[in-house]
């Protein structure tokens, strides 16, 4: 039957559109921490690093072939339609049904399956389909300048007056997500994550880490006793510099499917190091890009001072227990105990203080509660100190020499609106 080629013809035709299609979708489906392994991997992963370091130029190549390769496959869609239409009888219903089906073949084997399936594993089709990608976009790099023109005067005569979004302030974004429980009916465990999310470019990472006092390290040789002897209450298993009690590495235990009886070490991959003074938010940002799970929180004298890892962001923004005080001592970080008199943990940061009372706190260097205690006395605490800072009277009830502190906490005035 004379239909056969054109039919044989349109299979090619789809298989090439589907390639280009899932291409498309693998390559800028990659992450930071994708890019970055494919670089050090084969021949085949560099090659597709490599591409994606121009992607205009990948994109306007895959576009450039998907839209040839479409035009040629519904011109002999049209021409297989009319000879059905002449061969048979009624061929103008089987025309129109030829034409319906291969539009919805199309769009199935060439769009929406090849997408699917490239961003469930972008990485590993990345890899397949880099060398022939990168040979069909160097076959296009001589019409390239007349693709980037015609794409820069399509901008300019279509969208002339189109201007980027301004810079979205956090507040903002706070607000919006206070609104929209109305106007969406977000459920109830919806807005704290949402929130919680807004929050991590407040939120310095010195709030959120491990203080030093509170993790456990290891020197190497690490020995698998000697974790079972001091497993680590993070599930991380931080290693020092040989010479010095600095975190170099860190693996967590839980993703070790093989742990070795000696040099544990070994498994560990080296930690991101961030000043006390970066925000949450950043710090999780350098940790996806450069595939780092942990990092060691360091002072101005560079001396690490805490660790803040992958699962206490994530605890931070999906668990109930977000701060600190409650996710390393196990207690609220603020109890009234009676009206007008609440317990508060050392942990506690200076602006959760502020949101729970909403209150005007006075300017100062210090981050948590602890440390305004400090700088009030001038002097480490002792149990029955007491202070006032702000609208707060402060009593130390624990204080222990390297341990958390417990302080009952009053306000000097009653507010109006009462506390939150």
């Amino acid at each position: 039957m004379q239909i056969w080629p054109w039919l044989i013809a349109m299979g090619m035709l789809i298989g090439g559109s589907a390639f280009f299609s899932g291409s498309e979708a693998a390559f800028f489906y990659l992450r930071a921490s994708d890019l970055a392994r494919l670089a050090k991997g084969n021949a085949a992963g560099q090659i597709a690093a490599g591409l994606l370091r121009d992607p205009d130029r990948l994109l306007s190549a895959v576009l450039f072939w998907n839209l040839v390769i479409n035009v040629s496959y519904f011109a002999i869609a049209s021409i297989a339609a009319l000879r059905i239409g002449d061969d048979a009888a009624g061929g103008t219903s089987y025309a129109a049904f030829f034409s319906l089906a291969a539009l919805l073949t199309i769009i199935f084997l060439s769009e929406m399956l090849p997408k699917s399936i490239a961003v469930l594993s972008p990485r590993k089709i990345a890899g397949l389909f880099a060398i022939p990608l990168a040979i069909a976009v160097r076959l296009v790099d001589p019409m390239m300048p007349l693709l980037r023109t015609i794409n820069l005067l399509s901008r300019r005569l279509v969208w002339p007056s189109f201007q980027p979004e301004p810079y979205i302030e956090v507040t903002d974004l706070e607000q919006a997500i206070q609104l929209s429980t109305t106007d969406a009916e977000l459920l109830a465990q919806e807005q704290p994550v949402l929130q919680n999310i807004v929050q991590l470019s407040d939120t310095r990472v010195d709030e959120l880490m491990r203080p030093r006092v509170q993790i456990q390290t290891f020197r190497p040789p690490v020995s698998l006793e000697d974790v079972r002897r001091r497993f680590p209450p993070s599930g991380y298993l931080l290693v020092t510099e040989p010479d010095s009690d600095e975190v170099a590495s860190a693996v967590c235990l839980n993703d070790l499917s093989d742990i070795p009886a000696t040099h544990l070490e070994h498994k560990a991959g080296p930690v991101l190091y961030v000043p006390w003074c970066t925000s949450a938010a950043e710090a999780l940002d350098d940790m996806e890009n450069r595939d780092r799970e942990v990092a060691a929180v360091i002072n101005e004298h560079g001396e690490t001072i805490g660790v803040l890892t992958y699962d206490d962001i994530r605890d931070t923004i999906f668990s109930s227990k977000a701060t600190p005080s409650d996710r390393l001592l196990n207690r609220k970080a603020i109890v009234q105990i009676e009206p007008g008199l609440w317990h508060v943990t050392s942990m506690v940061s200076l602006r959760r203080l502020s949101k729970y009372f909403e209150a005007e706190l006075p300017a100062t260097n210090s981050v948590t509660i602890a440390g305004v205690v400090q700088e009030v006395l001038q002097r480490l605490p002792e149990s029955g100190d007491e202070c006032d800072w702000g609208p707060f009277h402060l009593r130390i009830l624990e204080a222990p020499p390297r341990g958390r502190m417990l302080i009952a906490l009053t306000r000097l005035e009653t507010p109006e609106d009462g506390a939150a």
